[in-house]
């Protein structure tokens, strides 16, 4: 019997230039760690994180992938409002 599915998580972070920087893992501290280290990407290396804001959970890494997509292209305000609403993980078009 295969193990079940582990959650991927959208989180977004607070670099220190003011930006919001918003990516996908499925250990959501590990990955913050990394990038507080200089390890995570490339943008975060160059504007270190500040804090991270919050995250939420996809049932799996290609839905949580999409939802990074669309995060990204959304305004700053609504961003935030995305990540923190429960409910079904769908943003609106």
């Amino acid at each position: 019997m295969p193990a079940p599915a582990r959650p991927w998580f959208l989180y977004l972070i607070e670099c220190r230039n003011g930006a919001w920087y918003a990516g996908i893992s499925p250990d959501v501290e590990a990955r913050y760690q990394a990038h507080l280290a200089g390890k995570g990407a490339r943008y975060t290396r160059a504007n270190p994180p500040l804090r991270l804001l919050g995250s939420r959970p996809f049932p799996d890494r290609a839905s949580a992938s999409r939802a990074e997509w669309q995060i990204k292209r959304l305004p700053r305000e609504r961003k935030l409002a995305f990540l923190l609403q429960t409910g079904p993980a769908d943003l609106p078009a």
